[in-house]
């Protein structure tokens, strides 16, 4: 099995004291924060403790993004396209990113990468353990009130100033997911393979970001298919919805929509991956000084498309500032504006408005993807905004809009 695990090496006693940091989850957020506090020069020698229930990293994860430059992870992408594609029935559009590229980290990489990285650190700690609870410690100190954070795991504990949780409790939200909500709640959920095939049959230089002829499941479904090489892809098949599919069905789909492009081609699965992310503006955990949440839990997470990746690092260098300026730390990343959106969007596809392989489909359509990719990651302008808004029908969205305007007020 393709797995990481920096114990191995890396193996140090739990410090006695309190921590500057304690970092719960060592996922995508959590270890990003930690890249960049020790790449950070006025907090690298902060005294940290990392816990989470596994260090043994596998291929888990794949996360795209877009940027018009390189990145601080530039040096993990396996692959980036400047071409995407968006497809439904007849209607077929291929659009150049430029100036932004497509990008593609696998999970293993950034794993091997950052914990490599961090054992360079001796004032770095490792806890290999679940996490049970975490609670304030509140001190009186000169005539102020100050807190520690106590971070509990099966048989032990640490104090720390400051914890940064990521820990994702998928069965309180799905619990959550099935409660009335003052805000919609869908997930973005997948399965995907990476296959590869014996001969030549794809275009490597061509993202294929949306197929929706696929079956919908009564939702808004589609194939996304991202091709190495001429030879080698990730297929995975995506759905937003209300509920989780049986984990056969999404393979049943993959296996389907490949008989149906590649009928006569011979390939073999490399691999799997399978998620569910929640796709809502509401509020999945609050912070509380001196513990903060990041990451999905910390809504990071584009709430119309499940992106994640881009609003992560821009999370973790926000809080990197505040820690650096001794300011008060604030976790969110989605300005209000780009959250009203977000909140009409899914509005109209929670209450099935309109079909959302219709909404995308005329989005992509109507616009240049730079246009669309600057909408995605809250970086438009606001007449950018209204181009893209005005290629859905105005009896849809804007009693949409006023429903979601006011429910809000």
């Amino acid at each position: 099995m393709n797995a990481f695990k920096p114990m191995e090496t890396n193996t140090q006693s739990i410090h006695e004291g309190i921590y500057d940091i304690i970092i719960a989850g060592a996922g995508c957020s959590g270890l990003s924060l930690l890249y960049s506090i020790l790449n950070t020069s006025s907090l690298k020698d902060q005294k940290i403790l990392v816990v989470d229930k596994s260090f043994e990293k596998a291929n888990d994860r794949t996360w795209c993004f877009w940027e018009k430059e390189a990145g601080v992870f530039e040096s993990l992408v396996c692959k980036s396209w400047d071409y995407i594609s968006v497809h439904k029935n007849d209607f077929s559009t291929t659009l150049p990113t430029e100036p932004f590229s497509y990008k593609m980290i696998q999970g293993l990489d950034f794993y091997k990468h950052v914990m490599d990285y961090a054992k360079q650190f001796n004032n770095v700690y490792w806890q290999e353990s679940t996490i049970t609870s975490m609670e304030t410690e509140r001190l009186h100190q000169k005539n102020s009130l100050q807190s520690n954070a106590i971070v509990h795991w099966e048989e032990g504990m640490a104090k720390g100033h400051k914890v940064f949780s990521s820990i994702l409790p998928i069965d309180d939200l799905y619990t959550m997911s099935q409660t009335i909500q003052t805000e919609p709640f869908l997930w973005q959920h997948f399965k995907g393979h990476l296959i590869e095939f014996e001969n030549p049959v794809f275009d490597a230089h061509v993202a294929r970001l949306m197929d929706f002829n696929v079956n919908q499941h009564g939702a808004t479904g589609f194939m996304y298919v991202l091709p190495l090489n001429n030879k080698k892809a990730l297929v995975e098949y995506t759905l937003f919805s209300k509920n989780l599919l049986k984990p056969d069905t999404y393979a049943l789909e993959i296996t389907n929509y490949l008989q149906k492009h590649y009928s006569d081609q011979a390939y073999t699965i490399v691999h799997e991956e399978i998620g569910a992310i929640p796709m809502t503006t509401q509020s999945l955990a609050k912070s509380s000084t001196p513990i903060y949440v990041i990451g999905t839990l910390g809504n990071a997470v584009k709430a119309s498309t499940g992106y994640a990746f881009h609003f992560i690092q821009a999370q973790v260098q926000q809080i990197v500032k505040q820690l650096e300026t001794g300011a008060q730390v604030q976790t969110e990343v989605h300005d209000s504006r780009h959250q009203f959106y977000d909140a009409v969007l899914l509005y109209i596809l929670y209450h099935d408005l309109m079909e959302g392989s219709e909404i995308f489909k005329r989005i992509f359509e109507k616009n240049k993807a730079a246009t669309i990719f600057k909408f995605l990651s809250n970086t438009s302008s606001i007449w950018e905004d209204i181009r893209i808004m005005r290629s859905l029908p105005t009896k849809i969205f804007l009693p949409a809009a006023i429903k979601v305007l006011f429910r809000r007020g």
